[in-house]
């Protein structure tokens, strides 16, 4: 085990650790989900309660998530009150949470708690009140680009979740999950964290260093892996597309091939599955940004604001300014 995961939680002990998680709305229900039901779970396992947690909001009312489910908290954010470790988790609208009050309460709770984390946004929160500067951190792939940006003084990389000294991030919802296993395993052991693991019928296939993926294969990889390599390849090169060709050519067959492998996994050619895929990234980037839709054409692999356009309009049935607009 590294060492500096020896000097936060992350190492054998029994004795209970004290978590608060800070839920803010726009998260999403299975980040919320993944962060705590795997301490509930050991607790349950063990007979003991090893992991004594709550949930809190800033107001203490109950944060709604994106599906429109409330999350029932115990109470308001109290950066004065004693926690081992502190989890913020945050998802749409981070930028209006960022408030003085916030980010000094956030500065002050790291002062006395052990181990202080962002799960998928919350990691914007985390970084504004300075404790990642000079860390290693992730964030949700989506917002990687722009949070290097923002950040430089953070090492920001593309793992699944990243644990440096007393600060842990994570990427989304099932990186945080193997988060919250890892915990468990480091704490109490193997036995405890399979035995939880199977109460969710989890298999980790991923390590925590393995890079978020683009597109989620799922069981995908063990269909044709000239699939999943292709798709590997395409969303690597958003920004500046391959051809086609090129793409089968690194696969090692020939772009007929790759056709027909497309057409009987996926249901459509490897040409309209990449250009479904750049423009996927670059709706997300229209709705969930501010950013210029001459840069987000750029990003996603058009020649031209205008022609990016046209087919944001073919694919969506309106141009990227109305949906953002609207």
């Amino acid at each position: 085990m590294a060492k500096s995961e020896r000097q936060t939680i992350f190492f054998a002990e029994r004795a209970p650790l004290k978590v608060t998680l800070l839920v803010f709305s726009g998260s999403s229900i299975m980040c919320v989900a993944s962060a705590v039901d795997p301490l509930r779970a050991a607790n349950r396992i063990t007979g003991e309660t090893l992991f004594d947690y709550r949930l809190v909001s800033m107001t203490g009312d109950a944060p709604v998530t994106t599906c429109g489910l409330p999350v029932a908290v115990s109470g308001r954010f109290d950066p004065a009150e004693a926690a081992d470790m502190l989890v913020v988790i945050a998802g749409f609208g981070t930028q209006n949470y960022a408030t003085s009050a916030l980010l000094s309460g956030l500065r002050r709770a790291a002062r006395t708690a052990r181990a202080v984390g962002g799960v998928e946004a919350g990691t914007w929160l985390v970084a504004r009140a300075g404790l990642l500067e000079g860390r290693s951190a992730t964030t949700h792939w989506e917002d990687m680009e722009d949070f290097t940006a923002a950040f430089p003084g953070t090492d920001v990389r593309p793992d699944r979740y990243v644990i440096d000294g007393p600060v842990f991030t994570s990427g989304g919802a099932s990186p945080t999950f193997d988060l919250m296993l890892h915990l468990v395993r480091s704490r109490l052991g193997m036995a405890v964290a399979l035995d939880v693991a199977s109460v969710f019928i989890y298999d980790q296939a991923r390590a925590a260093t393995d890079a978020q993926p683009l597109v989620s294969l799922g069981r995908l990889d063990g269909y044709d892996p000239r699939l999943a390599q292709a798709i590997r390849l395409m969303e690597a090169h958003v920004d500046q597309p391959l051809t086609i060709a090129a793409i089968a050519r690194r696969a090692g067959i020939t772009a007929r091939t790759l056709e027909s492998i497309f057409r009987a996994s996926i249901g459509e050619t490897p040409g309209a599955y990449y250009l479904r895929l750049r423009l996927g990234a670059a709706r997300r980037l229209v709705v969930d940004t501010r950013i210029a839709m001459a840069d987000i054409a750029g990003r996603t692999g058009f020649s031209s604001a205008a022609a990016f356009s046209r087919a944001f309009s073919r694919a969506f049935g309106e141009a990227p300014v109305r949906l953002r607009r609207g």
